[in-house]
Order: structure tokens, then sequence, then C-alpha cells
């Protein structure tokens, strides 16, 4: 079956399914190239992670769902809402979707990374943003669509839809645990060495560019933002599980993979 034929096929319905094309601006759905391959979904795994009906698990390219409960831990706020929105919408696409594979094809659990749309042609990462039911991530070279699904992210965010109808931003003092989170702070210096780039923020939290990403970001402006407010995006890490803090070094540590995930702050 085509794309344009599955398009023709699917509906959605109910009024919580009306199109948010007449909500968000057009853009923010990132419409789907010509000529994708379509593909059977056997089961939603999650707010961003697939299962075809040919073996491969999917993770949904620049969305970050909420996690669901599992090993012992609670689920986090909105994390069964989006995997059934994300249920719905395939399920509105008779469980067939059009898949476009990243420029990387693979993350280190064997996941394909791809973009997926639904059969209106709509990528279903910036519909999960739109609708507050997930956080836009970038990680290189899998970026291809990030404009169009920050667009998203920042439609729902100022109708404080989903995630964002409570800020889920911390301060450095506010981290108890690794994982996903949006840091928001003061950097007090910028160090830059074979390592990459620094970006202390506190006695307790660093954001780091690796080498391999500084090609994402504006070097200079980087190195010109000590003593400015910025808000980061990505996974902390703890450091002191790991033995690695030394005296003098911040205990947590959030890797920076793309400028989107970086905000300078009025």
């Amino acid at each position: 079956m085509g794309f344009s034929v599955l398009l023709k096929k699917a509906s959605l319905a109910g009024a919580f399914f009306v199109s948010l094309a007449t909500v968000f601006p057009a853009q923010a759905f990132c419409p789907a190239p010509a000529g994708l391959p379509i593909v059977s979904v056997q089961r939603v795994v999650d707010g961003d992670t697939l299962k075809l009906s040919d073996g491969r698990s999917v993770r949904l390219i620049g969305l970050n769902a909420p996690e669901l409960a599992h090993h012992g831990r609670s689920a986090e706020p909105f994390a069964e809402m989006a995997r059934r929105r994300l249920q719905a919408l395939v399920s509105a696409s008779d469980g067939r979707i059009g898949l476009q594979p990243g420029r990387e094809a693979k993350d280190h659990y064997g996941r394909t990374l791809a973009h997926g749309y639904d059969g209106e042609g709509r990528n279903l990462e910036a519909q999960l943003l739109a609708e507050g039911l997930g956080y836009l991530v970038a990680v290189a070279p899998n970026v291809a669509l990030v404009s169009c699904q920050q667009a998203a992210e920042r439609a729902a965010r100022a109708s404080q839809l989903g995630l964002w109808r409570k800020s889920p931003v911390q301060t450095p003092e506010q981290l108890s645990a690794g994982g996903f989170a949006l840091i928001r702070g003061q950097v007090e210096k910028v160090e830059r060495n074979r390592g990459g780039l620094w970006l202390e923020l506190d006695d307790s939290l660093v954001l780091h560019v690796a080498p391999k990403s500084l090609g994402q970001f504006d070097l200079k402006s980087l190195q010109d933002l000590a003593g400015r407010r910025v808000e980061a995006r990505g996974w902390v890490i703890d450091r002191s599980r790991r033995g690695g803090v030394k005296p003098g070094q911040a205990r947590w540590m959030l890797p920076l993979t793309h400028a989107a995930m970086l905000e300078v702050l009025p």
C-alpha cells in the first residue's frame, strides 16, 4: 500500500483527535516527504517507542516521552497519556505508518532511529510535542526536523499543555537523581580543554559539550556565556556513582548534544 492510499484511508475519530493544525502552526507538524516506506505497527511500547510487525523496535527521533513505570519506579507524569495518544494516532492510521530512518540508523540498544508519520502525513513526534506529551531532544546527526519539532513544543509550552501545566524546570540545587531533566541556572565559568567545553552552573552541575559535538554549536557564543542565565536539557549523569568526581568538581554533569538543547535566557 502506497503512502498516498494510506492518507485516504486514515481518519481520526472523536473531538480529542480533531486536527491540531487548526490550533498550532502548520510548520510544527513536519509534513511527510514523498515516497516513504509504509510499515505495520505491532504495538506501541511507550510514548516514543514502537514495535513493528517485522520485529524491529523503533525509537522516534526528536521526542523524549515521560517514562512508564519500570524496575520498581513509578510512572512519570503523563507517561501513560503519551503512550495512549501515540496508540490512538497509530490506530487511526490502521496500524500502518510512514517511516523515515535517521542519518544514524540505530541507537546503542539496537533500536531503529526514525521519524514516524500518521495516515495524514503528519509527524508523530511533533504531534505529541504539540500536545505537551514529551520533550524535544536533539542528538546529531539526526537533527533534520529540529526546527519544526521545536515549534511544536513551544506551542504546547505557551499554552501550558500536558507536561507544561506545571513547570518541569529545576535548578541545579534541586537535582537529586540522574536521568532526563530541564535545568535553569547561571553560567559561572566557561572552560575549554581537550575534553571539550565545560559550562559550570554552580558547584554541583556542569554542562559538557564533547569535542565531537562542538560543531553543533556556535563556539564563540558558548565561550561568551559566563554570567548569562541558560536553560539546558538532556540526560543528567551522577558522576559520584562512577567514581569520577575529583575534589572541586561538580557531582552532576549534563552532556549537551546540539544547540537546541541549550537556550540562553533574556
